[in-house]
């Protein structure tokens, strides 16, 4: 039911979300549906909350955390785009209806994942191998690579071209950390 929900939210969009459709594309009833979710915010939610889970998030390890945080960030604007999408463009009645704002919705996708995020064993790897001056690593700067990366596909609902990741990496994001001489 959490996948026809989750597909029914990205092609439909909230606002033609319908207990129904959803009931229709899973093969089940409505009684059925609201025994679990009493209102199509909560099925938005847990179908959102579920497709965050289902979608697993690799922890690379070259042994460098310039190209560790590159194929993060890579990673992340090939599986995120969608989710991009839907939260700018197809969730605005779920806000105004709710009362909550995007960042609510990106905890609820990253609720209850199994492994570590990936971006925070990147940086403790840098710390450990040198290559990060921990005292510079402030959990606004940590973010810095992912809030980036978020913006550009908040602005172009595109995943992020390898150019602009690589400049948020080389440029901006390292520059901040390393340790200075």
């Amino acid at each position: 039911m959490l996948s026809a929900a989750w597909d029914e939210l990205v092609e439909r969009g909230y606002s033609r979300f319908t207990i129904d459709g959803v009931a229709a594309r899973a093969g089940t009833s409505r009684p059925v549906i609201y025994r679990r979710w009493p209102a199509r915010s909560d099925l938005a939610i847990a179908a959102i909350r579920h497709h965050g889970r289902n979608q697993p998030v690799a922890v690379p390890d070259t042994g460098s955390v310039r190209q560790d945080l590159i194929t993060v960030l890579r990673d992340a604007s090939a599986t995120r785009s969608e989710l991009a999408a839907l939260i700018s463009v197809q969730m605005g009645e779920y806000f105004t209806e709710t009362g909550r704002a995007p960042a609510d919705l990106r905890a609820e996708f990253l609720s209850g994942r199994q492994q570590p995020f990936s971006i925070d064993e990147v940086l403790r790897r840098g710390i450990e191998r040198g290559e990060i001056d921990p005292d510079r690593l402030t959990p606004r700067i940590a973010n810095v690579p992912l809030d980036l990366l978020r913006h550009e596909l908040l602005m172009t609902l595109q995943p992020v071209p390898e150019e602009t990741i690589t400049e948020i990496v080389d440029e901006i994001f390292l520059p901040l950390v390393r340790k200075q001489p």
